[in-house]
């Protein structure tokens, strides 16, 4: 495949949404090394407390605190791959570090979460806690290495955010909050927020497997994330997860959906092949033949469907063995050579 450049210069926080069972932890994972590349430092942040990256990258359950996970790809032809470090968010962490960053009293903080405080907060202000947990996603993407180096701590942050479901008022509810308290430092925290991730550095990245429930979810999350943020927020590209090749040609394809294969063919190449047909097995895999044509005249359709969005799409191909490191690596490749990093 052609490498080509990557689609989202400029774009510092990558949110990866998609419908459950889509795979969206594993794309979210894969991006993060991909974009991890020549030397770059990337920050994988999970917000649902569910601790998949942990699994992905087989480590400890990760604690608030950012800790290296993983090398990112080497440059392409040579040279080290960057570092790929992840974060488990959860609204107590992130409102210690604001409480730190407004009132410099992380201790007292912590006080008051044993006392409670945190769960009364965020549940009389309910867009509080994703506020918080946004926050830290943003804040991770401006932060910088100190007043005299200008440059930013991370090349890029990566967000493996809620379901396609949610995502619009996850990642407007900044507004809300802001509508809601007029001044104050919760104000300004909450129009810094909006303000990261109503701009270009921002984009957010959907991801569906080619079925016709995750497609429909996913075109249905572009158009509800614009016409609730009137086009503030930037959708990013779609991700296409676990993608099953055609095993046939389409002339053969389109003679297993007829049923128009020969079996007596099919029974004399299995001979040749010094496989016996005693029990009918040429049947058997005209059978399975038939059913694996029709999956991926559903597979064209779908991806057609998604293509009228006019985003970019990257393809990924399902891997039967499951995921494991290694297999991280092979995606992130591939998301390298289609231009996602």
């Amino acid at each position: 495949m052609t490498t080509r450049d990557t689609d989202w210069d400029g774009v510092r926080l990558h949110v990866v949404t998609g419908k459950g069972g889509t795979g969206k932890t594993t794309v979210a994972a894969a991006l993060a090394l991909a974009l991890a590349s020549a030397g770059r430092k990337v920050l994988l942040i999970e917000v649902e407390g569910r601790q998949g990256i942990a699994r992905l990258f087989d480590c400890p359950p990760l604690p608030y605190e950012e800790r290296k996970v993983a090398t990112g790809l080497g440059a392409r032809g040579s040279g080290p791959g960057g570092d790929v470090y992840a974060l488990a968010v959860d609204p107590e962490g992130a409102l210690l570090d604001y409480l730190e960053m407004f009132y410099n009293l992380r201790r007292t903080g912590k006080a008051l979460t044993r006392l409670g405080v945190v769960d009364f907060a965020t549940t009389i202000a309910p867009g509080l806690s994703d506020v918080l947990v946004t926050g830290k996603a943003t804040e991770a993407a401006r932060r910088r290495v100190n007043r005299r180096d200008d440059s930013h701590v991370y090349h890029a942050v990566v967000m493996d955010a809620p379901p396609t479901g949610r995502i619009s008022r996850f990642l407007d509810v900044s507004t809300e909050v802001g509508s809601l308290a007029k001044v104050g430092p919760i104000r300004t925290h909450a129009d810094t927020v909006a303000r990261v991730i109503r701009s270009p550095q921002t984009a957010v990245h959907f991801v569906t497997t080619l079925e016709e429930m995750p497609v429909q979810e996913t075109l249905d999350g572009i158009t509800d994330l614009s016409e609730r943020t009137g086009g503030a927020i930037r959708p990013g590209g779609i991700f296409i997860n676990m993608a099953r090749p055609a095993m046939l040609d389409d002339a053969d394809l389109a003679a297993a959906a007829d049923g128009t294969l020969d079996v007596t063919e099919l029974a004399v190449s299995l001979k040749a092949a010094g496989i016996s047909d005693n029990h009918g097995l040429a049947a058997d895999l005209m059978t399975e033949l038939g059913e694996h044509a029709q999956q991926v005249a559903l597979q064209n359709r779908e991806r057609d469907e998604l293509l009228t969005s006019g985003h970019p799409h990257y393809e990924l191909p399902m891997i039967p063995e499951g995921i494991d490191l290694a297999s991280l690596y092979q995606l992130a490749t591939a998301l390298r050579d289609q231009g996602a990093a």
